[in-house]
């Protein structure tokens, strides 16, 4: 009983400083990796936390969440040139669009399990890549792009880089914070139930379909979250935010973190980000240095970085109290 008491004191402690540590943890990256590096990590972290949603806790694996991130990416750069440049107003019109994609696809998307899942999103993906690239040039630049500009407001320049990484920081605190009510909830046990069983759970009644849609959405939602921060951070937008390539990053960072773990997604984030922005300098052939560490992970460190940390941890403290 006095273990048992230990052991959630002990989590209890967690969950109310995981938070902080996200915070303290930017900030002292801040002046290493400066200011709008750090925003990019933040930004890429808030992917990473929409795509485990889906994999980590789901169970489901999609090739295709680039479409995702780059439907918020479009969507706060066409909202700021033709409807309004105030830059929450586009983000809102970010996340309205990120919604109403998981809506539209959901229903066909998680009708489907395993391979199938993964490749009809990258099949959406790639139409989404060819939309902008092509069929919509007119309006989306084609492959030069389009830049964004948003107007000023009394306390968010979004000229001043400070205050962009300020508020990306804020957002990712935010995103995080929802995704752990979220997961931490009775729907949550349901989804982790579903990535586990999802024949027993319909046997005792619920409708998967539904829960599997509602999950779906919330993921697209808060990719295109991600998408509509980077275009606040770098002022424009190219193809390269659906483009079906890039796929891999996310899915990369996931398991280099641990899927299913909210906090193994900033860490996977970082690491890969850290890897992919200055390995490159020191190795030509960096890519393949990232699918020796992948080969490292899933055969040494299923679990990912975070995963293993937690449970060298645990193995450690129950051996001394043996």
């Amino acid at each position: 009983m006095e273990k048992a008491g230990t052991d959630l004191t002990k989590r209890s402690i967690w969950r109310t400083l995981d938070i902080p540590i996200i915070i303290a943890g930017f900030l002292v990256i801040l002046p290493i990796l400066g200011i709008n590096r750090t925003t990019d990590f933040a930004i890429f972290c808030i992917f990473v936390l929409a795509f485990n949603i889906l994999y980590g806790f789901m169970g489901r694996l999609s090739f295709g969440h680039m479409l995702y991130l780059g439907t918020g990416a479009y969507a706060v750069t066409l909202f700021s040139e033709h409807v309004s440049g105030n830059p929450l107003l586009a983000i809102l019109a970010a996340l309205v669009a990120g919604a109403l994609i998981g809506v539209i696809l959901g229903p066909i998307i998680v009708r489907t399990t395993g391979a199938c899942f993964a490749l009809i999103n990258l099949a959406f993906c790639q139409v989404g890549y060819f939309l902008v690239l092509v069929a919509f040039s007119r309006y989306t630049g084609g492959e030069d792009g389009m830049s964004a500009y948003f107007s000023k407001m009394p306390l968010l320049n979004f000229g001043n880089k400070g205050i962009v990484f300020g508020f990306v920081l804020f957002c990712l605190v935010l995103a995080y914070f929802f995704l752990k009510k979220f997961t931490a909830s009775p729907y949550g046990v349901l989804i982790r139930s579903i990535k586990e069983n999802e024949t027993r759970v319909k046997f005792l009644g619920y409708n998967t379909f539904n829960y599997k849609w509602i999950t779906f959405i919330i993921s697209t939602t808060v990719s295109a979250f991600a998408g509509a921060l980077s275009i606040i951070n770098y002022g424009y937008v190219t193809p390269s935010f659906i483009d079906p390539s890039r796929a891999v990053e996310v899915i990369f960072a996931a398991l280099i973190g641990g899927s299913g773990s909210l906090y193994g997604s900033i860490i996977g984030g970082v690491v890969y980000m850290a890897i992919s922005n200055y390995l490159a300098s020191y190795i030509p052939r960096w890519e393949m240095f990232l699918g020796f560490a992948l080969l490292i992970v899933v055969f040494r460190f299923r679990t990912g970085v975070w995963g293993f940390m937690t449970g060298l941890f645990t193995r450690r403290r129950d051996a001394l109290t043996r």
